[in-house]
């Protein structure tokens, strides 16, 4: 007997052969006749404005076939980078929403920022002709913080841009919310920053623009999360060339974290240069370029209050957040600290009042959007570390507290005081698991056991709680979202049987080869190795919106879930017609259509081939051919939460911290794959613990990136990975047909605030209350040699 290959089983990730023995096709790989290599000219400047761009001497080196600039763009009404989310203050004005050029026209805003590209027969001679080109700047002041873009009299970034801010929202009743706190007995402060991150996929970003003059066709090959919106965003706004005439394609995409979601000025520049000069144009990034081009991560700094009353129950939270932009806004960048954020400041918690402002502010940095999990981390690092300080400063055990807040099991579907509806949940469940697999109990031997060895050791969690899949469209739109935001499936099932599923889903490490192959194999009986996935190319594929936000299963799942309806309804009256029975008589279970009450019977197959050669077929009932194709909008977001519990010791001597110990326990909905869920876990904790630990994204007052390498920029290594242990507790979603909930993202929104716990209670004999990202060994060794001013307090 063949082994199960369905819903819950560990099959192995099909296409990590091709992976594994270097057979992959990135975008790199490709390669064209007449292919011209492009470098682009970045500004050295946070803020400049261009008097002068000189390309003559660069356009005449060896191999140069073009140097192209702002202007020529210009020239051919390019169109600037749209942003494809739209907020609006509180009184309701629309925000600040400046042009963002493709290469920089006026002014450049960020060390990096293109200002023009040189176009060569190799990517050296590329290189030396961008090189070649003079740029007469005039340098102007730059802000590279938040608070010095906000200062009386700081540099205007954009004209139109008053004190640099983007907007000024808000979410809550804050008359609510101030009622609260005058009611309170005890009220905890705290103020915290979140760390602005890099991300490093290992695959640099690459495209590969192409033009066919006999058609007029485009085609763009990018290392892209969501090919179809890339193909709307920078067909419709910035090179006008009508969607029949742009194809996009996403092939094998080495990794993406949310840094290539977003349509990027390189994607423009080699699609328009190939249509300028009629020859294929490809760009690849190195790893020096990624970090000042790619879109950074993270970056608030926030006030926050939680008021609570005698027996510590919370009764309101009030937070005030400032969210760095960077340069320009990035395409998802506005919807990032709103409706990603501070819609999930309830948490795991019964909270019954909360109000949260948010700034926008420009900066003269890259631009910031959505980095792994992408507003919800920062709202669980703000949540999970007050309850520790609440707890600290209430004197009520720091677990306590969290179980006398939680939402309880029997109060779903329960409704926050900021716009959502959780469905389904048991956070006791995750929190008793989680303790248990820990050792909590267990643990103050282990301190007592390291003090003897001269370490110190601490140990935290994290309570959380995330959104996925976010939708439904109707709703996103009028948050703001200027695209719908469901997803397509379209199941076409052969002659043969086998099967080939078209999703506009986007694998970019997440396994979807085998998972969405394993949805076939549980419903319609067909073996994993007999389904194909075709994704990542808007030519092949209905229109989709890509992978992001733990969506993939969720809503693109979904979507086949109801294509593979369709299949099994036609299929069924199919089957009637074959046996000659009443369609209300049919059954189908897992590849095979019966009667109702007999041993009469046909395969999939058999349906497959009179579907295609329909000689005994209902005609005139049924048009030939089997495949069907859904669109699933999802009436909720879902909702994955649960534990972490990270257990460090610091050397004191040196201010090093180990994670010694990490557990993870997660509500992640109903499991497809246990060993991909397993994966997607702890690469997202490492990424966790690369920015409580290590990662950092630092500037100085010029707007010079000083991180600007791995040389400079800790990238978490396999010696700083504690063996991570991953279960689950299942609590099923109650809207999409599969009960799924998202598990891409949680490793990273649970461990950074468990991690920081963690280092805490570790220093608690120092007196140290908070203590912010990264906390990194010279932060700890002028902690514990009463030197405070690296600290956070």
């Amino acid at each position: 007997m063949a082994p199960f290959e369905g819903i819950g089983a560990s099959v192995r990730r099909k296409e990590d052969f091709r992976f594994l023995q270097g057979r992959g096709a990135y975008t790199d790989d490709f390669n064209r006749q007449g292919q011209l290599h492009a470098w682009i000219l970045r500004s050295p400047h946070a803020h400049a404005r261009i008097r002068a761009v000189d390309t003559a001497k660069a356009a005449a080196m060896p191999g140069v076939v073009a140097v192209f600039t702002g202007a020529d763009m210009a020239r051919d009404n390019v169109g600037g980078l749209p942003c494809g989310w739209q907020i609006h203050n509180k009184d309701g004005s629309p925000m600040a929403e400046p042009p963002h050029p493709v290469l920089a026209q006026e002014k450049v805003r960020h060390v990096g920022d293109p200002v023009a590209v040189a176009i060569a027969a190799t990517r050296e001679q590329a290189r030396d002709a961008a090189e070649a080109i003079v740029v007469d700047y005039e340098v102007l002041p730059a802000a590279a913080t938040m608070e010095a873009a906000q200062k009386p009299g700081a540099p205007v970034i954009h004209d139109g841009v008053p004190n640099n801010l983007c907007y000024d929202w808000h979410i809550g009743d804050k008359a609510a919310v101030d009622a609260a706190f005058a009611g309170a007995k005890h009220v905890v402060t705290l103020d915290l920053v979140n760390n602005r991150l890099i991300p490093n996929a290992m695959e640099p970003r690459a495209a590969l623009g192409e033009y066919d003059r006999t058609t007029g066709e485009y085609t763009l090959t990018t290392t892209s999360q969501n090919p179809h919106v890339i193909r709307l965003l920078m067909g419709a706004n910035v090179l006008h060339i009508p969607e029949s005439k742009l194809r996009v394609v996403a092939p094998d995409v080495g990794g993406g974290f949310g840094s290539k979601i977003y349509h990027y000025a390189e994607e423009a520049i080699v699609t328009w240069a190939a249509g300028k000069l009629a020859r294929p144009v490809k760009w690849t990034a190195d790893r020096s370029e990624s970090f000042m081009s790619d879109a950074h991560g993270r970056d608030h700094v926030s006030h926050a209050e939680l008021a609570l009353d005698g027996n510590g129950k919370i009764l309101g939270l009030r937070v005030s957040t400032q969210a760095n932009m960077g340069a320009y806004l990035s395409t998802f960048a506005p919807c990032v600290p709103t409706y990603l954020y501070a819609t999930l400041l309830a948490g795991v918690y019964t909270t019954p009042v909360i109000y949260c402002e948010v700034k926008a502010v420009f900066t003269n940095t890259v631009p910031v959007d959505a980095y792994r999990g992408a507003g919800r981390p920062e709202a669980t690092f703000l949540l999970e570390r007050l309850m520790d300080v609440a707890a600290q400063e209430t004197g009520i055990d720091r677990i306590e507290l969290r179980r006398r807040n939680f939402i309880p099991t029997d109060a779903f579907p329960y409704q926050t005081p900021v716009a959502l509806q959780y469905d389904s949940g048991n956070y006791h469940a995750t929190l008793d698991q989680a303790l248990a697999a820990a050792d909590w109990a267990g643990f103050e031997a282990r301190r007592a056991e390291a003090a003897k060895r001269g370490k110190l050791r601490g140990i935290g969690c994290s309570t959380y709680l995330e959104a996925c899949g976010i939708a439904p469209s109707a709703v996103v739109g009028s948050l703001g979202a200027r695209a719908g935001l469901y997803e397509v499936g379209t199941i076409r099932v052969h002659p043969t049987g086998s099967v080939t599923v078209l999703t506009g889903a986007h694998s970019h490490g997440q396994g979807h080869e085998t998972t969405f192959a394993q949805l076939v194999a549980d419903k319609l009986g067909v073996p994993v190795a007999q389904v194909d996935i075709v994704h990542g190319d808007t030519a092949k594929v209905p229109f989709g919106m890509g992978t992001y936000g733990s969506r993939s299963l969720a809503v693109g799942g979904s979507a086949m879930m109801k294509a593979m309806d369709k299949i099994i309804a036609k299929g069924k009256r199919i089957a009637a017609h074959l046996m000659e029975a009443s369609v209300d008589d049919i059954e189908f279970d897992r590849g095979t259509f019966r009667v109702a009450g007999t041993d009469r019977t046909k395969s999939l197959v058999d349906i497959s081939v009179a579907a295609y050669v329909p000689h005994n077929y209902p005609i005139e009932e049924l048009e030939p051919g089997l495949e069907e194709t859904a669109f699933y909008d999802p009436k909720n977001f879902t909702y994955p939460g649960g534990c972490h519990i990270a257990e460090v010791e610091i050397d004191p001597e040196t201010g090093k911290v180990a994670v010694v110990n990490f557990t993870a326990v997660d509500d992640v909905g109903r499991v497809i794959n246990p060993m991909i869920v397993e994966g997607q876990v702890q690469g997202g904790v490492a990424q966790g613990i690369g920015q409580a630990l290590l990662e950092s994204c630092v500037y100085d007052a010029n707007g010079q990136l000083l991180s600007g390498s791995m040389m400079d920029y800790t990238m978490p290594r396999a010696d700083d990975l504690p063996p991570v242990g991953v279960a689950t507790h299942t609590t099923l979603c109650t809207h999409n047909p599969l009960g799924v909930k998202g598990c891409g993202e949680v490793g990273a929104i649970g461990s950074p605030p468990a991690v920081i716990n963690a280092v805490v209670d570790a220093l608690r004999d120092y007196g140290v209350r908070t203590l912010d990202m990264p906390a990194t060994p010279a932060k700890i060794w002028q902690i514990i040699n009463g030197g405070r001013r690296m600290a956070a307090e």
